[in-house]
């Protein structure tokens, strides 16, 4: 079935640019076909290997796949000049950063080639298997659907099930699909090693036809004003507040237990386009660099994370938001030499104890990068790229991020100490 879907927008109503239409498209998905799994790709990608989206089904409803929130795909892109002056391939991230994160708690959520499993969209923590009924021998035997039901509330203790309207919206038939999707989506319990799944060869019965009524609540639930008063964007879905909202949804996953896998094809799973001058690259850097200072400043900051998230985690989580500041010792660094030979005064005037410590850090750290690049096959000519346009987004883009991201906190604080010194005045002069 394919179902063209376009969100209201109303003068007076936030859409939320892209979180807005894909929590949109959660709901309306929900009402219509309530597929358990969710693939995520933006206007300028294709998909390019059609075994992609089974492989990464296979890994989430495989053993061991019942905690998975998503699989996080390389992106390719095509139409890029041969040398790759820009470093628009981003090979250092995606076949270095992202395979180093498969081993902690999974890669971030980059915004697309992406499969979700749509109960974790929902807001829910992941499943534990103790949560499972256990029946008595002298018990009568229930159908397996009846052994392996799960209500919203065993994943959640502190949800009433009153209180669902105010969390997903006064839809009966949205709320109605969230334990099915959960159900649909489990691991095939064909293994005894399976605590947590479901029987095989349920998923093959035959789906009701749509009516009327069903598709009158998917138009219903893409309206504009669905989301007033509801936790959408706030806990529920693609969260609003950043530019970045993949990675700061892929965080909030991450912080409820939930893990992700990076699966890297032997062939491209999905390709797309990427900016062919520098101007759209450092346009799409800042955009970048301005989401990582918003996190930073927000409470998605990963020093304010939950005990579930994982210390190698959290650390990769704090470079998201911390790394557009390195651009202030960059500019330091790129300006010192010129400094010296102007002035005269070189930084080294003799060698000492504090240079060779120094010397020994940066060999150190040459040979961690050779080590790095060798495990994840970067070729040399790739990573010299990734550095030179490094320094170029860093002593330009990153480093005007920084300075507008100071100047709003301080008007910020400026702005609520006012505030704050004028109800004092306020209560001072009415009493």
């Amino acid at each position: 079935m394919l179902v063209y879907m376009s969100r209201e927008k109303r003068s007076g109503y936030d859409h939320n640019k892209k979180a807005g239409a894909m929590n949109a498209l959660v709901r309306s998905s929900a009402v219509l076909s309530n597929g358990p799994f969710i693939l995520n790709l933006d206007c300028d990608h294709y998909i390019y290997n059609c075994m992609a989206v089974r492989e990464g089904i296979s890994i989430m409803m495989d053993r061991g796949g019942e905690d998975v929130c998503y699989i996080q795909f390389p992106q390719r892109f095509e139409g890029i000049d041969p040398s790759d002056r820009y470093a628009n391939h981003n090979t250092v991230f995606f076949d270095g950063n992202l395979r180093a994160l498969d081993g902690v708690q999974g890669p971030y959520y980059v915004g697309t080639g992406c499969m979700f499993r749509r109960f974790a969209l929902y807001g829910f923590d992941p499943p534990k298997p103790d949560l499972l009924t256990s029946k008595k021998k002298d018990d009568a035997a229930p159908s397996p659907i009846e052994t392996q039901a799960l209500k919203a509330t065993d994943f959640d203790p502190d949800l009433d099930v009153n209180e669902l309207p105010k969390r997903f919206g006064n839809s009966t038939l949205l709320s109605n699909s969230i334990p099915i999707a959960e159900f649909q989506g489990r691991p095939i319990a064909d293994h005894p090693a399976v605590k947590y799944g479901r029987p095989p060869g349920v998923l093959r019965n035959a789906c009701e036809p749509l009516d009327a009524t069903t598709v009158a609540e998917a138009v219903s639930v893409n309206s504009c004003w669905y989301e007033d008063k509801t936790e959408w964007g706030d806990r529920v879905g693609w969260i609003y507040g950043s530019v970045t909202e993949d990675v700061v949804t892929g965080y909030r996953m991450h912080n409820r237990g939930w893990r992700s896998i990076y699966c890297l094809t032997k062939r491209d799973a999905f390709r797309g386009s990427a900016p062919i001058n520098l101007t759209d690259r450092l346009h799409q850097v800042l955009r970048w660099a301005t989401g990582s200072v918003e996190i930073f400043f927000s409470r998605n900051n990963a020093f304010l994370a939950s005990k579930r998230l994982k210390w190698l985690q959290r650390l990769a989580y704090i470079n998201i938001g911390v790394y557009p500041f390195t651009s202030l010792f960059l500019i330091v660094y790129c300006f010192l030499p010129a400094l010296s030979l102007l002035s005269g005064h070189f930084i080294v005037n003799n060698v000492n104890a504090t240079f060779l410590i120094y010397l020994l850090m940066t060999l150190c750290l040459i040979g961690l990068v050779v080590l790095e690049i060798r495990w994840s096959e970067v070729l040399l000519e790739d990573w010299w790229r990734n550095e030179q346009f490094w320094l170029i987004s860093g002593t330009s883009a990153h480093f005007a991020v920084v300075i507008q991201g100071l100047l709003k906190v301080i008007l910020l604080l400026t702005h609520r100490v006012y505030y704050f010194g004028s109800q004092v005045i306020r209560f001072g002069w009415v009493s």
